[in-house]
């Protein structure tokens, strides 16, 4: 099989740091969605189990289909919507709210929509787009050696060693060295970890206008605007033209059957995806699907072993996830700055995009990436009304 001959250990240490990246940061948001419903332990590792099986199986599934890097992950800020949102809602009736949520995604997908706005975005505001999204993960990472110095130095100095003498294998050591720091340090903590299945539990969806309202259209509007936009812009990026449409379609019918026990959005990843499709992943850019479609492995693994998430998590320092993620996007963010800031007559309007998404901007529950788009096309609308173009 194709895939096993494409397949390299950089590409699975990329899929395995992806999905690393993408709990750590963000897990504990889906558990407090989760309480904000009243889920019980049981329904909370549904969520993990349905979320996990549906990114799982949606990113090695059309990673492989498409042979491109398709990573997709559950909506952050639509769980951050849920914590406040759903608080007083009863779960059944949220249940349904991710229904309605997952028919407007497919509808978005299917008509087309959504591929006609990302088509209407320029190159250069995508790409600044993109490193905005990920610059955040490259601050982070040396922030945390104000308190983690040790770790995130040796790692570091291992990321530069390693991209002087064995490039491909940069991020693979880049992890090791932090492990084994870790390990020095007596921080590695398994002992947390509870192994076990994770049991679905179906919930039964019930409808009301206040759910309808106050969860189901602002969850799809968070979704769409912060998430699926700068996942496509992550792709067009990195140099993939994989359609926009049947994958968005492909993300809301996945949602539209794991609702029922919890997997409430699935969208486009970026700062994950970033990952899969950097140069660490391959060499070759024909070969990196095989770290999203490993990614998908990875979630899938985790998923059925819902009840042991909380203590892998807890398993690793955060300052270890934070200085893997931001040493191995800066070649990314590298690329995206030099296409975004490539040609003069865009250049003010992509800096501007980048300002605004890297600055973590937050109004009306709508994350940058959407107004860091927003500023940009104005700024470069009056710049060309200026000019007469």
């Amino acid at each position: 099989m194709s895939f096993f001959r494409d397949l390299s250990l950089p590409a699975v240490v990329a899929g395995f740091v992806a999905v690393l990246v993408g709990f750590t940061s963000s897990v504990v948001i889906v558990f407090q969605a989760a309480a904000a419903l009243g889920a019980t332990s049981a329904q909370t590792t549904s969520w993990i189990w349905a979320l996990g099986l549906g990114m799982g199986i949606t990113s090695a599934g059309l990673s492989l289909w498409y042979r491109q890097p398709v990573l997709t992950a559950w909506s952050t800020p639509g769980a951050a919507l849920l914590a406040t949102a759903g608080a007083g809602v009863p779960m059944s009736d949220g249940i349904g709210a991710f229904i309605v949520c997952a028919l407007l995604i497919v509808a978005a997908g299917s008509t087309g929509w959504f591929a006609r706005v990302m088509d209407r975005i320029p190159q250069a505001l995508a790409a600044a787009l993109l490193a905005g999204v990920l610059a955040r993960f490259a601050f982070d990472a040396f922030l945390a050696a104000k308190t983690d110095g040790t770790l995130v130095w040796t790692m570091f100095a291992a990321y530069l060693l390693a991209r002087r003498f064995v490039p491909r294998y940069a991020v693979p050591l880049v992890l090791a060295t932090g492990v084994a720091v870790a390990a020095w340090q007596q921080r590695l903590h398994g002992e947390g970890i509870a192994w076990g299945w994770a049991v679905p539990e179906f919930v039964m969806p019930t409808f009301s206008l206040q759910a309808l309202v106050g969860v189901a259209v602002p969850l799809f509007v968070v979704t769409m605007a912060s998430q699926n936009l700068p996942g496509v812009a992550a792709q067009r990026a990195a140099g993939y033209d994989t359609p926009v449409s049947p994958v968005i379609t492909a993300t809301g019918l996945a949602t539209l059957l794991l609702a029922p026990f919890g997997g409430y959005a699935l969208n486009l990843a970026a700062i994950t995806a970033a990952i899969c499709m950097g140069r660490e992943a391959s060499a070759d850019p024909a070969r990196r699907y095989t770290a999203a479609v490993m990614a998908g492995v990875f979630y899938i693994a985790l998923g059925l072993a819902g009840g042991a998430v909380v203590g892998l998590i807890a398993a690793f320092p955060k300052a270890l996830v934070l200085a893997v993620a931001g040493f191995a996007l800066l070649g990314t963010i590298g690329s995206g700055l030099a296409t975004a800031m490539k040609d003069e007559g865009s250049r003010e309007a992509a800096l501007i995009t980048f300002v605004v998404t890297a600055s973590g901007l937050t109004l009306l529950g709508v994350a940058s990436a959407f107004w860091g788009v927003v500023a940009g096309a104005l700024a470069l609308a009056v710049q060309r009304f200026r000019s007469g173009r």
